[in-house]
């Protein structure tokens, strides 16, 4: 259970770390495009991301300012840091390498295709 936990953890951190490379957002707005880049298939919770952006902020990997939203209401913005985008080029070349070993375990190339 452990390691199902700390690889959605690792899972939440790269999707948060990625939507930051953009740009500072606040964490509505980081909810929100996470779930309309995954075309609705990702959804994340207050209760995940919240503690997931503050153990990014103690890891250096996001700082985070207070600030007026569009909406003239006082939100707390995140920026990635020059750490954390290194480590998010890390994660993201470890994702595309298991994301294609599962493709090739999925759909095999037939031998005699080989």
């Amino acid at each position: 259970m452990q390691e199902r936990q700390e690889l959605l953890q690792g899972t939440l951190d790269i999707l948060i770390l990625r939507t930051l490379a953009s740009g500072r957002a606040h964490g509505h707005a980081i909810s929100k495009h996470i779930r309309q880049s995954s075309e609705e298939v990702l959804q994340v919770e207050t209760g995940s991301l919240y503690p997931a952006l503050h153990r990014l902020e103690a890891k250096g990997w996001v700082t985070a300012s207070w600030d007026l939203s569009d909406k003239g209401k006082r939100a707390r913005y995140y920026r990635l840091t020059a750490p954390g985008r290194k480590h998010l080029a890390a994660e993201q070349s470890r994702w595309e390498r298991f994301s294609r070993a599962m493709g090739l375990v999925l759909n095999p190339v037939p031998k005699e295709a080989r």
